[in-house]
């Protein structure tokens, strides 16, 4: 397997992760009762801010991760992996694993810078496949 298809699948086991930080205190604090409901009703109680933000990072990590994922493809599907596209897709990962704790903590602005290194990390993959 190319590196670009290790980071992918280990990016989504990330996804897989940020789902149960997410999921486990969002049952405990909404409740059973909501959670397997069919949620048609407003909800009365909201999520911790915590949780709130846990739930924003999985999300924006499913956002990025359309991205990353057509990045690491092309790279695998035309035999272009290099030394370079290895390192970015390490780097993109890296990124999106100190991203979780830097939006459940509002870390600012490193959270955003966190986020700019994966998101660069990505395009210099899409770039390379076009050179």
């Amino acid at each position: 397997m190319t590196p670009e298809l290790t980071v992918l699948t280990l990016a989504a086991l990330l996804q897989m992760v940020q789902f149960v930080l997410f999921a486990v205190p969002a049952n405990l604090e909404l409740g059973p009762g909501y959670t397997m409901s069919p949620r048609d009703r407003l909800l009365s109680r909201q999520l911790s801010i915590r949780t709130a933000r846990l739930q924003r990072a999985m999300n924006n990590h499913f956002e990025g991760l359309i991205l990353f994922t057509i990045a690491a493809c092309v790279i695998a599907l035309t035999n272009q992996s290099t030394p370079f596209t290895a390192a970015c897709t390490w780097t993109y990962l890296a990124a999106r694993v100190l991203y979780v704790p830097a939006y459940a903590f509002g870390l600012r602005p490193w959270r955003s810078l966190i986020w700019s290194v994966g998101f660069v990390a990505t395009l210099c993959m899409l770039l390379a496949a076009l050179v």
